[in-house]
């Protein structure tokens, strides 16, 4: 008897948008793999029992997005150590029967970092402006490749504390008025606010207070160039956007899924940049999944 095809998916609520199905087809069809990855909107109220009927419904696992991530934390049997860390699950996954969560976006992070601006992690202090779930991913990056001081930005001072607190040595807590005077030396500046965002422009710190060697990025990818990235680019700085961490954060889950472990292309590149055209520029610039 022929092997059943491979079924993954993608839930949020809503999850429409989502660039997912288009990256895992890709994929999917470059390797000849029989196999499908499909958007599923689920309300929050529906997700307990949605997960709990994943294997019967013949899949693999799947990425969670926007309200899910928490809960998918908690309803995982088994979770990673980026999950358990950041305190959030994007990926679900089987093991021997056994449900696992885990987190890849921290990963993704790094290795967009890693494409486009190797040597990246010996340009510390960083400073990280947001203090929601994409900032905690970031940090537990940020720790994981050594950065030893990591200035965590917020409008609510109380949300970096909290970070603080849970990323403990390393990592201090600042409001916003504070950004000028931390950009001074620092060699790494990531924005995972949502300043920058198609209907939410603006610019969340000044390149201009930053040293000459230091690297800008912004988690943001619609749109691609960000009002922070452009001024960080008219100074001269190295800038790196956020497409990349959508791209590769999708890596690892599509390896557990389908056996093989993808790869980030120019023409994979080209082809969701040119979606993100012809779809229009929507506020979803920040969801990565």
């Amino acid at each position: 008897m022929a092997e059943a095809a491979k079924k993954a998916f993608v839930t949020g609520h809503p999850v429409a948008h989502s660039r997912s199905p288009k990256i895992h087809a890709y994929w999917l069809a470059k390797y000849g793999i029989d196999g499908s990855y499909r958007a599923i909107d689920i309300a929050p109220e529906a997700f307990a029992e949605f997960v709990e009927t994943l294997e019967a419904n013949g899949y693999r696992g799947g990425n969670v997005t926007i309200p899910h991530k928490e809960s998918a934390f908690a309803l995982a049997t088994r979770l990673d150590a980026a999950a358990e860390q950041i305190g959030a699950a994007n990926t679900l996954w089987f093991e021997d029967g056994t449900l696992w969560g885990g987190n890849t976006d921290a990963y993704g992070f790094a290795a967009n970092l890693n494409e486009h601006s190797p040597g990246w992690a010996t340009n510390g202090p960083a400073v990280v402006l947001g203090a929601g779930g994409a900032a905690r991913a970031v940090i537990q990056a940020l720790k994981q490749r050594g950065i030893d001081d990591i200035r965590v930005v917020n409008r609510t001072l109380a949300r970096a504390e909290e970070l603080r607190h849970r990323f403990g040595a390393g990592v201090s807590a600042h409001g916003t008025a504070a950004t000028g005077e931390l950009l001074a030396d620092a060699g790494l500046l990531v924005n995972t606010s949502a300043l920058g965002m198609h209907g939410n422009e603006g610019l969340s710190a000044d390149p201009a207070r930053l040293p000459d060697h230091a690297i800008v990025t912004d988690i943001v990818y619609v749109p691609l160039e960000t009002p922070l990235l452009a001024a960080a680019k008219a100074r001269g700085l190295k800038t790196v956007d956020g497409l990349g961490m959508l791209l590769h954060q999708a890596v690892p889950g599509f390896e557990r899924w389908f056996g093989i472990r993808p790869e980030v292309t120019a023409e994979l590149r080209q082809m969701i940049v040119a979606n993100l055209g012809a779809q229009g520029l929507g506020a979803q610039g920040m969801t990565r999944e």
